[in-house]
């Protein structure tokens, strides 16, 4: 593990405790919606890519087979107690986004809410996701962003730096723009709030 994942790591580790409380802005922002909307589009073998404390979990179908994995053993463990008291069968495994064990090919669906702001290399990332997923699969992705409004966007730029160091996420990052340099190409990307929170769903090929 290189220097910069294993700090980010530690951070996620750091936080795990109150991670919830402080994705709670985000939460009132329609998130919990925009969440159990995806799950409506999940199919055949599923893999959740970043699954933190597991909030995702309460909203998964019964009826699909779930992998989720998330590199902070701590914020695994959170979702190991949610997924146990909610009854909630998910196959939990601590790896890292960039380096992912799984065969080429594995997965029909793959999904992230809020993820690739903290991946370290998320163009490595990405790949990892190209390549897990099998071809004709589906790819649903929901991320923050940079604001593309100059002042908006300035602002995100400046108080960037402060948020990485608190938590490890990253609130302007350019995630179309990485998808596309992923190698990815039949996209489709909705505004969910403002400029700022998207829907990427991507059709792999």
């Amino acid at each position: 593990m290189d220097n910069l994942t294993d700090k980010i790591r530690k951070r996620y580790n750091r936080v795990a405790a109150i991670y919830d409380l402080l994705e709670q802005p985000m939460e009132m922002m329609s998130l919990k919606e925009w969440r159990i909307e995806v799950m409506k589009e999940l199919k055949g073998n599923v893999l959740e890519i970043g699954v933190g404390t597991g909030k995702n979990i309460e909203f998964y179908p019964n009826n699909i087979n779930i992998t989720a994995i998330d590199f902070s053993v701590n914020m695994l463990q959170r979702a190991r107690n949610k997924a146990k008291e909610l009854g909630k069968k998910v196959d939990l495994k601590l790896m890292d986004a960039q380096n992912m064990d799984f065969e080429d090919n594995t997965f029909d669906t793959v999904f992230t809410t809020c993820v690739f702001c903290s991946v370290p290399d998320p163009i490595k990332g990405l790949m990892e996701i190209k390549r897990v997923c099998k071809k004709g699969g589906k790819i649903i992705l929901i991320e923050h962003v940079r604001s593309e409004k100059k002042v908006i966007g300035t602002l995100m730029d400046v108080l960037n730096p402060i948020v990485v160091n608190s938590y490890g996420a990253n609130i302007n990052r350019k995630t179309v723009e990485n998808v596309q340099k992923s190698g990815f190409s039949n996209i489709g990307v909705t505004n969910l709030w403002s400029d700022i929170v998207k829907k990427i769903v991507i059709n792999n090929k």
